[in-house]
């Protein structure tokens, strides 16, 4: 074992006795120390201060009891939380997440993902996370509201317009982030834009559903510019049918591209002959609107095909984007991925790809976009949001999306500086890591020991 790995082992040992049982954020933590402890060692101003130990550690973490009644009277309880991981370049900004896997373990990952995303947009936001392990599916309006009042009626106490300013996340859209500013502006007495990805009507910014997914494919673009290549006529095989995957074959069609898979939890669907306008607008009614499963596209399209144990990324494609979950494209896949001819991967969701997939991929020099870099314009779009609530201003569509296509375009140029190699080679997990970490150490450095 060299030096350099060595002090890689031991710090994240250092980290892990710290944080006993929690497997999702030390992978996060481990995935950026392989990358800036060898940068430190050519900086020694940060490693002097001490900066990489402090940035695991978050500033504050709130955890609380969320007491509700369901629609039988029955009072359930729920556990809340909110991770305050980062406010050295602007307020906390991060999701809320309500499901059932939500832990302090998958917060603090996902905070500490966000702390070096928002760095990225050139934003100055710091990183959060927040959620509950509350399950809104197969719940009532009226149960969804009364827990999200219980929710905000705590975390009211903790967030504001200049401290942390939440937004939505897997379990938590529109209707969700509605009845928690509601019940904010009422504990509050003020109309302020303390959380993003509300309605048009109050607060809410253009193309914010579409964020994510238009920015995941931005960025791929970006990538296809830098290399000399595009995305025209790329068979693409996408994972989940949520807003991310929805609007990531959107604009894949858009570009020319053919996308042939999306999934859910109970499967996969594999369509040979692509997915197309008509296709994707039966998928977003599909899963918008009747809250259906996936398996109801292969009974509508002949010449498709829905399977129950295998994943999207056992089929012959040009690219894979991962927009389900964390952890959901295993090393398995990736050698599948591989082995099949496919050219790149570009995370849609935060960490979707395990540790061991990842350092396979890059050793097989396929193009591989992080989450924090390519997943990046949905708080990118939240950040727009605000400066429009903080202007009492609406900018147009085609106002937001130039702006989210700049953001993203700086986000892969950073990359770029950073992770380019001596054959041309771009390591973006790298260059990715390296460009928004330095932006946090160096405000770090400059207020102090705090």
């Amino acid at each position: 074992m060299s030096n350099l790995s060595k002090e890689v082992s031991q710090f994240v040992d250092h980290i892990s006795k710290r944080n006993p049982h929690e497997p999702e954020f030390m992978q996060a933590v481990t995935e950026v120390a392989e990358t800036i402890i060898p940068f430190m060692e050519d900086h020694t101003k940060y490693k002097e201060a001490n900066v990489l130990e402090r940035m695991c550690e978050p500033e504050r973490v709130v955890m609380f009891r969320v007491p509700w009644s369901d629609d039988q009277n029955s009072i359930q309880v729920n556990r809340g939380f909110r991770v305050q991981m980062n406010s050295a370049i602007g307020p906390y900004k991060g999701g809320l997440r309500f499901h059932p896997t939500v832990n302090l373990s998958v917060l603090k990952f996902l905070a500490f993902e966000q702390v070096f995303k928002n760095s990225l947009t050139t934003l100055p936001l710091g990183g959060g996370k927040g959620g509950s392990d509350f399950n809104p599916k197969g719940k009532s309006d009226a149960e969804v509201m009364r827990f999200c009042q219980s929710f905000m009626t705590e975390l009211s106490k903790h967030i504001g317009g200049y401290t942390d300013i939440p937004a939505g996340d897997i379990g938590v859209g529109a209707r969700e982030i509605g009845y928690m500013f509601g019940q904010y502006k009422r504990l509050n007495n003020e109309f302020t834009g303390v959380l993003t990805g509300k309605g048009l009507d109050f607060g809410g910014s253009l193309i914010r559903t579409e964020a994510t997914g238009y920015g995941l494919i931005y960025f791929a673009k970006e990538v296809m510019d830098e290399h000399d290549d595009s995305l025209e006529g790329k068979i693409c095989a996408i994972s989940g049918s949520g807003n991310v995957a929805q609007y990531a074959i959107e604009k894949l069609i858009e570009f020319g591209a053919k996308p042939v898979t999306v999934s859910d939890s109970g499967g996969s669907i594999y369509d040979p002959n692509g997915i197309d306008t008509e296709k994707l607008e039966f998928i977003k009614e599909l899963k918008n609107e009747r809250r259906g499963r996936i398996s109801e596209y292969a009974d509508k399209y002949k010449g498709s095909e829905f399977h129950q144990d295998i994943t999207p990324w056992n089929f012959k494609v040009d690219f894979a984007f991962p927009c389900a979950t964390q952890n959901e494209l295993p090393l398995e896949d990736a050698k599948t991925l591989v082995k099949n001819g496919c050219k790149g991967v570009f995370e849609g969701a935060n960490m979707p790809t395990t540790d061991e997939a990842v350092a396979y991929i890059r050793e097989n020099k396929l193009f591989f976009s992080p989450g924090k870099a390519s997943n990046a314009g949905g708080v990118a779009t939240s950040g727009l949001e605000m400066s429009q609530n903080a202007q009492r201003l609406y900018w147009t569509r085609d106002e937001v999306d130039y702006r989210l296509k700049m953001i993203m375009k700086s986000i892969h140029t950073n990359c770029v500086d950073y992770g380019k190699e001596s054959d041309g080679y771009v390591d973006y997990v790298k260059g990715a890591n390296i460009a928004g970490f330095v932006k946090v150490a160096d405000s770090m450095i400059a207020q102090g020991v705090v």
